[in-house]
């Protein structure tokens, strides 16, 4: 019986934790009682900052000090990774060799690596699908990425109190990290009034340094919500990616380019419509969402606004209709 798992990684960065969540609640979904601990071997992950309430009750423990693999000293017989402990399970997600024989260190029992299987000539392109790959490793085939189930009560609280249950909710999340990755705002609208039309209730989900867009969509599409704005919930505490994933349980279906917000509403749970400007970071960084339409703005010209609003529209409809 696994009792305790070691995660091994060299740390993560919000973008990596966001894409990895689906994996933390597949593992915990398989192995219900074990004590997991999660490495960052750099010293350094999101799942011991901004997402730490996001993984409670997923990830029991993180190390972050220690001769953990980072450096090639630690790598000498008489270092002793994990201050000497030993886990049932140890799966290392990092695809270094050399990094890889210090984790292998930590297994009592079984030991899952992407190091050793990195060069299989059918190791998956997409982070997502490596993940899912270790996980059934580690499982004989019996687990699998899954959306997180969030037991932060605020959370849940604050998303319901936002988006009350009743209409059909469609989140529309328009920002990223460098503009090239973003498709026009203007047909986020056009998208928002065809959510209005056809009787839904579209949510703009703006970040914090948003609020001059999130100030422009609410003159343009005044039916639209926009929750993390101007709140009167009670539960304010509850705020960035941990109200974004208790949020994307309550839609239908959401829209977001190529960037944390997209990652976020898939952990949540949402079926997904994501916007990538190309084809090959399509594939590597592909949102694990439960139901996943993607466009490529690649396949139709040069740049996000290359990518149609009917082409989205399509897709839209599909999710949240579930249409096959």
């Amino acid at each position: 019986m696994v009792q305790t798992v070691l995660i091994y990684s060299m740390g993560e960065v919000i973008g990596d934790g966001l894409i990895k969540l689906p994996f933390i609640a597949g593992l915990r979904a398989a192995f219900p009682e074990a004590r997991i601990s999660w490495c960052a071997a750099k010293g350094e992950t999101v799942y011991a900052g901004p997402l730490k309430a996001v993984v409670a009750g997923y990830v029991d423990e993180v190390i972050l000090d220690g001769r953990n693999g980072a450096r090639p000293l630690d790598s000498l017989p008489w270092s002793k990774p994990f201050d000497g402990r030993a886990f049932d399970l140890v799966i290392d997600t990092q695809e270094n060799l050399r990094r890889s024989g210090v984790a292998r260190r930590g297994a009592s029992g079984r030991f899952i690596s992407a190091a050793r299987h990195a060069r299989d000539k059918d190791w998956p392109m997409a982070v997502t699908d490596r993940l899912a790959r270790l996980l059934a490793l580690a499982t004989d085939g019996q687990g699998a990425p899954t959306p997180l189930a969030l037991n932060h009560p605020d959370a849940l609280n604050a998303a319901e109190t936002l988006l009350p249950t009743g209409p059909t909710y469609v989140g529309l999340a328009p920002g990223a990290g460098g503009q090239d990755k973003r498709w026009p705002l203007e047909n986020y609208f056009e998208l928002a009034r065809r959510i209005v039309a056809k009787g839904w209730t579209p949510v703009f989900l703006f970040g914090p340094d948003e609020a001059e867009d999130a100030a422009v969509a609410a003159r343009e599409v005044p039916q639209a919500l926009q929750p993390e704005r101007n709140r009167m919930d009670g539960y304010t505490a509850v705020k960035g990616p941990l109200l974004v994933i208790a949020l994307a349980r309550r839609l239908a279906a959401g829209v977001a380019n190529d960037a944390g917000p997209g990652h976020m509403l898939a952990a949540g749970g949402a079926p997904l419509l994501s916007l990538q400007q190309d084809r090959r970071k399509s594939v590597k960084f592909r949102p694990a969402a439960r139901r996943l339409e993607m466009l490529v703005a690649e396949d139709y010209g040069s740049g996000m606004g290359a990518l149609p609003v009917d082409a989205a529209w399509a897709a839209l409809e599909r999710l949240v209709t579930g249409a096959a």
